[in-house]
């Protein structure tokens, strides 16, 4: 028997098969006729290996969440909820020449990139201004940013900061600016205020009177008073057509910044003007009315009678430009550089600058909104947008944008002369009632000293008196 049933699973009586798996490989309660099936074997292998934890991973889930929320409302949260708010800042700026409508668009932008800090912009009017801020300053109730000439820094010294070095630092602030800037602006060691803009002075012709006249613009002042000569139309007792609106005072718009352009040209101290270099400025200035006649005192202001076709040669900053377009729209003139003296290269400058409250309790947005008008492309942008309405805009006041206005007939003059500019506290249509209106007067009684038969020595000598006590008065220190 027993070889008998060897016998029966012997390879050489019976064929393997090996879909049937030996008794030991089969999966208990698993019958080798399931086995057989592939499908079923895959299944059932896999719910025996699945771990009984898998059924709770749904309920462990909800669990962990929960464990989270918790964690964070109970301890990260509260420390959240403890760090400082980005604070909102609301800037008061006083500007004077810029309607609202000219700057919000840069304003708009500023708001956008620092959505913290708002922008209140309030156009004042021009007269009594210089009193009105340094009023509301004194209080303590002045503006954040405020804008004031470049002249004044004198007066408003103990009510600026400084600029920021985040700003510009020194080295920036002298390359970036042209050299009048550097000048005027600086007290002690450090920067008061930011230009926005520039100007000073041109000599504007009529440019149909000179060409009727086969005439070019003077780049010297003897070839200037000969043209003005050439140039005069005389009438009975008076003069029709004036070669040019200087020599006096009354009439002749922006006389006191002529006068000192000549002084600087020849040398003089205008802080102490005796000697013979100011002596010879002075009657030389005076000589247009008193001994060539090309102007006198009958005429009417100098602007209205260079608009009106009375006068070939006129000197005056770029904004004259639109006064003179408005009173009469046709005329056609030419915008050059002033004169000079043989060897020398001075011309004028007179301008309007940002400055800082030092008691504004947000002097650092202050600065970050100046550090953004200041930049090339917001400058550009400001000259585009007064442009819509006007003439131009505003000329820039930094070096690197010179070159995209040379083909502009307003502008380029100006920023021609702008790298030899100086300024002095003799800055006319600045209603400051301060520094540069009790120095312009000193200067017009001296003007008109000469004009009434004075001696050019003995008036300069009475000027350059008035002239310390006023430089005292403001402790400004030559």
């Amino acid at each position: 028997m027993p070889s008998e049933e060897i016998n029966q699973f012997s390879p050489s009586e019976k064929e393997f098969n090996p879909e049937i798996a030996p008794p030991e490989m089969v999966p208990p309660g698993v019958s080798p006729k399931e086995e057989a099936d592939p499908e079923v074997k895959a299944a059932e292998l896999l719910k025996a290996r699945e771990s009984p934890i898998r059924k709770f991973l749904p309920f462990l889930a909800v669990i962990g969440i929960g464990l989270l929320g918790f964690l964070f409302f109970k301890f990260f949260l509260p420390k959240l909820r403890g760090l400082p708010k980005v604070k909102e800042v609301t800037l008061t700026y006083w500007g004077l020449w810029e309607e609202k409508g000219v700057i919000e668009p840069m304003i708009a932008e500023f708001q956008k990139e620092n959505p913290h800090i708002k922008i209140n912009y309030l156009q004042q009017y021009y007269k009594d201004y210089r009193e009105r801020l340094q009023s509301v300053l004194a209080r303590g109730e002045g503006p954040d940013i405020f804008r004031f000439h470049n002249t004044w820094l004198p007066m408003f010294k103990n009510e600026l900061a400084p600029v920021s070095p985040d700003v510009f630092d020194a080295a920036s602030f002298e390359a970036i600016f042209y050299p009048v800037v550097k000048k005027d602006l600086r007290y002690g060691t450090n920067y008061y205020g930011i230009p926005l803009m520039f100007d000073g002075l041109s000599l504007f012709i009529n440019s149909e009177i000179f060409e009727a006249a086969g005439k070019t613009p003077p780049t010297e002042w003897d070839e200037l008073r000969k043209l003005a000569i050439d140039l005069r139309t005389p009438a009975e007792g008076s003069i029709q057509t004036a070669g040019a609106a200087l020599g006096t005072t009354g009439n002749v718009d922006h006389w006191s910044d002529i006068l000192a352009l000549m002084m600087l040209q020849n040398g003089v101290d205008l802080a102490n003007p005796t000697g013979e270099l100011a002596e010879d400025a002075l009657v030389f200035y005076t000589l247009f009315s008193t001994t060539d006649l090309v102007w006198d005192e009958t005429l009417p202001p100098s602007t209205y009678a260079f608009a009106t076709g009375r006068v070939a040669m006129y000197f005056a900053p770029s904004w004259r430009a639109f006064n003179i377009k408005e009173i009469n729209p046709n005329l056609q003139f030419e915008i050059v550089p002033v004169p000079q003296l043989p060897g020398s290269k001075v011309s004028w400058a007179s301008y309007w600058v940002e400055g800082v409250n030092k008691k504004s309790d947000y002097e650092k947005e202050a600065w970050e909104f100046l550090k953004f008008l200041s930049t090339k492309e917001t400058m550009q942008k400001f000259y585009s947008e007064a442009s819509k309405t006007r003439l131009f805009g505003e000329i820039p006041s930094r070096v690197d944008l010179a070159d995209l206005y040379q083909s502009n007939p307003y502008v380029a003059p100006f920023l021609e002369q702008a790298s030899y500019a100086q300024s002095w506290y003799l800055a006319s249509r600045t209603w400051d009632n301060g520094i540069n209106e009790k120095m312009i007067k000193y200067y017009e009684d001296a003007v008109n000293g000469v004009l009434g038969g004075g001696k050019a020595k003995e008036v300069l000598q009475t000027c350059a008196q008035g002239i310390s006590q006023v430089l005292n008065q403001y402790q400004v220190s030559y």
